[in-house]
């Protein structure tokens, strides 16, 4: 417990305070540990060549060369090794080159059994962690749909029409859209990490919501809720990539799919809970159970989240070493990357780089544009059930949120066909460095692209009063198994297509499916009430079997197009 309380935000005011009297990390005990951190290997290339990249062929000179514990051990036996003096790194023994060499001591994770690299977590604190994450992103996510219940009643406390009083929704999903941009990056740089980013954005959001919910005219109103869902988004942008720190290739999938339930349960549960809120108390109190939950997960965040960033983790164990030791020669791979990065290389990555990949990469183009129509499905769910069950059924609103629960139902269903699927397949593609042909992630969308007209054409015709209205949420739940099969196949997919420009690749999908998330409800009550339920969700399902090629096209041909990327992997 000591060791996850100690990498937490409460773990890092305590230690600030103390002056590291208390939680102290073993190099803090024993100086002489950094000898156990440091690579040998990396810091003889670093010395060699000045980069941390083995260099191409073998050189005798870093075959034959002795670290410093390796000399040390061969000193108590008595065996002779050259010093390390005399233009020699002392790390690793190899001889400082004077024109490309760097004199430096690399720290690196010193095994498998470094209790400090989140993949060598035990397992109970991996599910914990997994757990805190899913939280956070529930907190976060129901604030979306949990707003809707008290549509009408906001229409009438601000004399709007139902249009702009959807823009609560939609301008709150564009501000998560908008959101990883900056934080996605920023949860990147070694020395921020992704705790801070967590803490600090949850924080923000949590205070918002008093002038959200204290707002004096409606433009403050869509005001605070774009801002809430700006600051809101980390748990969206960045969740995937904690689940990423602590897991390997091959168990991914298992963590991502919890977390994408987590993520589903947001604004699936959102109209249940809202629902009762707005019949009981009106539409603040919608706002007030938001603010209380996420209240309470920044509590529990506070004083049990651990950083799980190995580039943050790796810079501190820097900087402890080198206060400890003053020698300034200590560094590590996540800071020798940073210095080489300018202001310039930021914005380009943050700002330019998810937008120009996405339309300059077809596979990119073509799988963000698909995630983003089922984003857009998802959210207009929100304007077509009061239509259906309050308006055909006569649901009142706390009824109405239940019947979201066929969407969840599907969901979860899924994810156990899903691991299944990656534990007697998938797992067996790996090869011995973890690495699969990305190309097989997309097996499950290829299912699942038949679900999107499926649930529709189903849940359009379905939705009469001669009809029990179970047989339209029975519909809409193949929904959950078309949006979770594409998300848990294509999110992974472009992460193994893209590894270099994973960040960028996300933050541009995020981008793009927060757009259709935002736009598609602001019509969606308009074309249903023009075209009807059944020929309105007709003409969504057309433009979903539309969309059906896209992933057996990239199955066939995805390899050739990634041949022939410049920014694409190409060695699998």
């Amino acid at each position: 417990m000591a060791e996850l309380i100690r990498d937490t935000a409460f773990g890092h005011i305590v230690r600030l305070v103390t002056r590291n009297k208390y939680l102290q990390y073993p190099e803090e005990k024993d100086p002489n540990y950094w000898k156990q951190y440091v690579s040998h290997e990396k810091s003889g290339y670093a010395a060699y060549h000045g980069h941390t990249q083995a260099p191409e062929g073998e050189v005798d000179e870093l075959t034959q060369a002795h670290g410093v514990r390796s000399r040390e051990e061969r000193k108590h036996s008595g065996t002779s090794s050259r010093t390390a003096d005399g233009g020699y790194n002392e790390a690793s023994g190899v001889r400082v080159d004077p024109e490309k060499g760097k004199d430096v001591y690399v720290i690196d994770w010193y095994g498998p059994d470094d209790q400090q690299n989140p993949r060598n977590w035990s397992r109970g604190k991996k599910y914990f962690v997994t757990f805190e994450i899913c939280f956070l992103t529930f907190s976060i996510y129901i604030g979306s749909a949990i707003y809707t219940p008290g549509l009408m009643e906001v229409m009438q406390v601000f004399g709007v029409a139902q249009v702009p009083a959807t823009l609560g929704l939609t301008l709150f999903v564009a501000g998560y859209g908008l959101g990883p941009l900056i934080w996605s990056p920023m949860s990147e740089i070694p020395q921020i990490g992704r705790l801070w980013v967590y803490i600090g954005t949850l924080f923000v959001f949590v205070m918002f919501q008093l002038p959200t919910v204290y707002s004096k005219n409606f433009g403050m109103l869509l005001a605070f809720r774009f801002l809430t869902g700006f600051f809101g988004s980390p748990a969206l942008a960045t969740g995937g990539a904690t689940i990423t720190d602590m897991y390997r290739p091959q168990k991914q999938v298992y963590g991502l799919a919890v977390w994408g339930i987590s993520a589903v349960c947001g604004p699936v549960l959102g109209p249940l809970v809202g629902g009762f809120a707005v019949m009981a108390e009106g539409w603040t109190w919608t706002i007030w159970e938001l603010m209380w939950l996420s209240g309470f997960c920044w509590v529990f965040l506070f004083f049990f989240l651990p950083e799980t960033s190995s580039s943050n983790i790796l810079h501190r164990r820097t900087r402890r070493l080198r206060k400890l030791t003053g020698d300034e020669k200590f560094t590590c791979e996540p800071d020798m990357q940073a210095a080489e990065m300018t202001p310039k290389d930021i914005v380009l990555m943050s700002l330019i780089k998810p937008i120009t990949l996405n339309f300059t990469e077809p596979i990119v183009f073509l799988l963000n544009i698909y995630i983003a129509l089922i984003y857009g499905l998802l959210y207009i769910w929100f304007e077509s059930f009061p239509l259906v069950f309050s308006g055909i059924y006569g649901f009142n609103l706390g009824e109405e949120g239940l019947a979201f629960l066929g969407i969840l139902i599907g969901t979860i269903v899924t994810a156990a066909v899903l691991f299944a699927w990656n534990y007697y397949y998938l797992e067996k593609q790996f090869d011995e460095n973890g690495n699969v042909e990305p190309e097989k992630r997309l097996i499950p969308a290829m299912v699942g692209s038949f679900f999107v007209p499926i649930c529709l054409f189903w849940f359009g015709w379905s939705s009469r009063e001669s009809v029990h209205w179970m047989v339209p949420i029975v519909g809409s739940g193949f929904f959950g198994v078309a949006a979770f099969t594409l998300f848990q196949a294509v999110l992974p997919y472009l992460s193994d297509a893209y590894p270099d420009s994973v960040a960028s690749v996300l933050a541009g999908n995020d981008l793009m499916r927060s757009a259709f998330g935002a736009g598609f409800p602001l019509f969606a009550s308009a074309m249903f009430k023009n075209l009807g339920i059944d020929w309105a969700s007709s003409l969504l399902a057309f433009l979903g079997i539309a969309f059906i090629p896209i992933p057996f096209a990239l199955y066939k041909w995805g390899k050739q197009i990634r041949q022939k990327s410049k920014m694409a992997r190409k060695d699998i």
